[in-house]
């Protein structure tokens, strides 16, 4: 299922999910300037690798400190086009609507720490693995889990396919993004059954995490109207 837009009119201008999508751009733009060779140690020194707070002998071989920026430079690199592409326009799809009930400066806050969740969450079930986490998609599941909690019955145009068969939906928010975390715990579980919390190149269990953690977030930093209006 691919989603192209959601039919849910915001009040206000999305201007934080705006400048959270150029500053991906803006990272993005400056890895691709970095020549192949200096690639490896830079998705080190900025990626989010689990063994840099476990092993510390491989920590030392590799003369990475403990320092906690990965955990927010990670959110902000990507693997490539395709992956910038699909979190930016998941980004833009849920991150206007529930800007517009946080505030631009709460859902910055909001957006950071469901990111670190979903770092803190991947690193938990893969200790020590040296392997980079990168990409916004942690962060991304925060805020999908606030939509589905803010916005339950939003109706998101989707591109449905299943082999030969393919058709356009409207599909309620709850079933969309309840069927998307249904398959990150899924997926995640089978990567712990593999003894990895990774799959394919996909860190479920960051995902899992972020959303979570969006769900929890929410409930701490929905402004009160909105919070009254929301159990009524």
């Amino acid at each position: 299922m691919i989603p192209l837009r959601d039919i849910n009119p915001n009040e206000r201008p999305p201007l934080m999910t705006g400048v959270l999508i150029l500053a991906n751009l803006v990272a993005f733009g400056y890895q691709i300037l970095i020549p192949e060779s200096g690639q490896n140690a830079f998705f080190q020194a900025f990626g989010l690798i689990p063994a840099r707070y476990t092993v510390a002998d491989w920590a030392a071989r590799t003369g990475l400190g403990i320092s906690p920026l990965p955990f927010l430079t990670s959110m902000f690199l990507h693997g490539g086009w395709m992956h910038l592409i699909g979190n930016m326009w998941s980004l833009w799809l849920f991150g206007d609507n529930v800007e517009d009930r946080l505030g631009s400066w709460r859902f910055l806050g909001f957006y950071l720490l469901s990111g670190l969740i979903a770092g803190v969450t991947q690193c938990a079930v893969s200790l020590h693995s040296t392997i980079p986490t990168i990409g916004a998609s942690g962060a991304i599941a925060g805020v999908m889990g606030a939509y589905m909690v803010l916005f339950p019955k939003a109706r998101i145009l989707t591109f449905v396919t299943l082999g030969f068969f393919w058709r356009l939906m409207e599909i309620p928010a709850w079933i969309f993004i309840g069927f998307w975390i249904v398959f990150q715990l899924f997926a995640g579980g089978l990567a712990l059954a593999a003894t990895s919390g990774e799959a394919g190149g996909i860190a479920f269990w960051a995902h899992i995490g972020g959303f979570a953690g969006g769900i929890l977030l929410l409930s701490v930093l929905l402004p009160t109207g909105s919070r009254k209006s929301l159990l009524d």
